[in-house]
This record gives C-alpha cells, sequence and structure tokens, in this order.
C-alpha cells in the first residue's frame, strides 16, 4: 500500500507515519514537509531522524503549494490513501501573517484536491479544526453545527478545506473525510501551544500569561488517541454511492477528534506545574505564583472548545481517553530528556 502523509516532519504526521509502519511494515510512505521555521527546526529534524529507521520511508523537501511538485509525486509514487497533514497552524499567528495560511492551507490543499481527482486515490483524508466552530455556544461541539461564524482566519481557511473536499467529493467521487482536531498536546509537540510555551518560559523564569483570566476551557487531547482516530480513519473511507438523479451522492464526511472533557486553564496550570517538578524541569522550590499573570482574551480565541464524538464512537469505535495527568507527565519527562 502506498500512502502520502503531508506534513510529515510535524507534531502529527510524524507520529502517524510511525503508527503506519507499526500496523502496516509492507506499507511505503512518502512524506512532505517543507521544514519551514514558524518553529524550532530541530524538533522536525529530529522527527525526520526518527522516521530514517523504516526502509520503505520516502522524504521530499518541498510545498504542498507547489502544483508541479505535488503532480510529480502522485505521478510517481500513486498513493492510494492521502493525508493531508500540511498546513499552516495557529491562531494568533494568521492575525499577523496571513499570507502563509492562503498558501499552505487553500493554494497547498486545493493542489492535493486537484492531484487526487486526476489520480485514482481511494481515500483523502484531511486535518480541519475546533477552531471552524468559532464563538458557537452550545457545547459540545457537533459536526451537525452550523460553523459559519470564523473568529480568526486560520478557522476560515480550515472551514473552507471542508467546503473543498466536498465539492470534489460531489464532482469527482473522491472519498474524503475532514477530522476536527482538539488541542493535540504531547512530547516532540508545537512550541506555540500553551503547554509547550509555557514550560519553556517558566524554565526561563519569564511569566506566562493566562488568557481570558483563566476562564477558558479546552479539550485537550492526548497525540497517540489523535494518531489511532487519523489511522482507523483512514483505512475505512466513505462507500461510494449514486443517489436517484443518478450522480454520485458525495462519499464525504467529518469527525471530531477530541478528548470529550474540557479542562479549565487553570487546572491545566496546577497539572503542568506538578508534571514538571516531578519530571525534575523546574526545581522544587519554584515560585509558580510569582510567574503567572491573568489577561484579557486574546482576538480570534475562544473560551471553550469541547468535542462531540459520538460520531466517531459510532463508526469507528474509538474514543479518546487519554487523561491531561497522563499526557502532560509524558511530555514533561520528553522535555527533561531533549532539553536537558
Amino acid at each position: 500500500m502506498s500512502i502520502l502523509v503531508t506534513g510529515a516532519a510535524g507534531f502529527i504526521g510524524s507520529n502517524l507515519v510511525k503508527k503506519i509502519y507499526k500496523e502496516l511494515s509492507e506499507a511505503q510512505v512518502v512524506g512532505i514537509d517543507n521544514m519551514n521555521d514558524y518553529y524550532d527546526v530541530r524538533l522536525k529534524e529530529n522527527r525526520l531522524e526518527e522516521l530514517k529507521q523504516y526502509p520503505t520511508f520516502t522524504f521530499i523537501k518541498g510545498n504542498i503549494a507547489d502544483k508541479k511538485l505535488i503532480n510529480d509525486v502522485f505521478t510517481q509514487y500513486q498513493p492510494q490513501i492521502v493525508v493531508n497533514l500540511a498546513a499552516q497552524a495557529g491562531v494568533r499567528y494568521s492575525i499577523t501573517n496571513p499570507d502563509a495560511y492562503i498558501e499552505s492551507n487553500l493554494i497547498g490543499f486545493y493542489n492535493i484536491l486537484e492531484a487526487c481527482r486526476h489520480h485514482e486515490v481511494e481515500h483523502l483524508v484531511y486535518a480541519s479544526s475546533s477552531s471552524v466552530y468559532g464563538s458557537n455556544k452550545k457545547v459540545p461541539y457537533s459536526t451537525d453545527d452550523k460553523v459559519d461564524n470564523p473568529v480568526s482566519l486560520y478557522a476560515a481557511t480550515k472551514k473552507s478545506n471542508e467546503l473543498m473536499a466536498h465539492a470534489y467529493s460531489k464532482l469527482y467521487n473522491i472519498p474524503s473525510t475532514g477530522l476536527r482536531f482538539f488541542t493535540v498536546y504531547g512530547p516532540a509537540g508545537r512550541p506555540d501551544m500553551a503547554y509547550f510555551g509555557f514550560t519553556n518560559k517558566l524554565v526561563k523564569g519569564d511569566k506566562i500569561q493566562i488568557f481570558n483570566y483563566g476562564n477558558c476551557k479546552r479539550d485537550f487531547t492526548y497525540v497517540d488517541d489523535i494518531v489511532e482516530g487519523v489511522y482507523r480513519v483512514m483505512m475505512k473511507a466513505p462507500e461510494k454511492q449514486v443517489g436517484e438523479d443518478g450522480l454520485p451522492i458525495p462519499p464525504y464526511k467529518v469527525y471530531n477528534i477530541g478528548n470529550n472533557s474540557p479542562e479549565n486553564l487553570l487546572d491545566f496550570v496546577t497539572i503542568l506545574q506538578e508534571e514538571l517538578l516531578r519530571a525534575g524541569v523546574l526545581p522544587q522550590d519554584y515560585d509558580f505564583e510569582s510567574h503567572k499573570e491573568l489577561v484579557p482574551m486574546q482576538p480570534g480565541d475562544v473560551p471553550t472548545t469541547y468535542a462531540d464524538t459520538s460520531a466517531l464512537e459510532a463508526d469507528f469505535g474509538f474514543k479518546p481517553s487519554t487523561s491531561l495527568r497522563e499526557g502532560l507527565r509524558k511530555f514533561a519527562e520528553w522535555y527533561k530528556e531533549f532539553y536537558g
């Protein structure tokens, strides 16, 4: 089986490649990543180094916004399954660097869709985001809810991905599944995420800013749970069906992947502190109170994220279950080892 994973040097992408080889040792996985410096490239290089242990893994350094590159990759490797995880991530960065989001999340995703159209792909799976729910008041967030009010450009690009995929599924009968990820965290994750950024600041003795005065809730989802969900989904494409009009019913699905249990930001910070002390990342006498600052909400942020995962459970028999403490413990232990 030939599988293309874009964003393969990323947090979720690299862990997915490992999962694929664990389950399908004979697979041929092709990874694409542009290795940009949105965050510390050493993390990406380290993840790639770990993937070199798989003899049938092929890495291509390049940008999914490069249409010729994408066409060449599809022509040469003929992937049966495509998992598009390449994207410019981050809500706050989209306010100051919008160009990066249009290039990667819109033009890049369009190139992937076009390549899937011209090469018979069995299943396209792509990363969407919990941020598409915007300022929806109803919780938990269900994929049946309307998501027409994004509060950041990042969210708007992710909603656009779902709309574009639906159009291509309808027009060209391409089985596609979008996955709305909820606050993914874990070892070797993204330094722009709160748990990682807070740790970096505390280690340096800087203050951490807790937004909305700590009155935010996040559905933190451990990376292994995300990857398990992605793997199960990619192996089971939506069925192709023909409607009464003789035209294809779009083989199109969207699922939430979240922990289904939002955590208060202040509780999250407390658990993170305890695990950083336990792992020896910070000294036992560390004065946390003097390093915390409660501040107002930031533009583009939402007060709560909370995933309704019933559809994922019903269709795949899977529900994320890693507790926040267990996940942050693994992160703290990794941090201690990686940064010494």
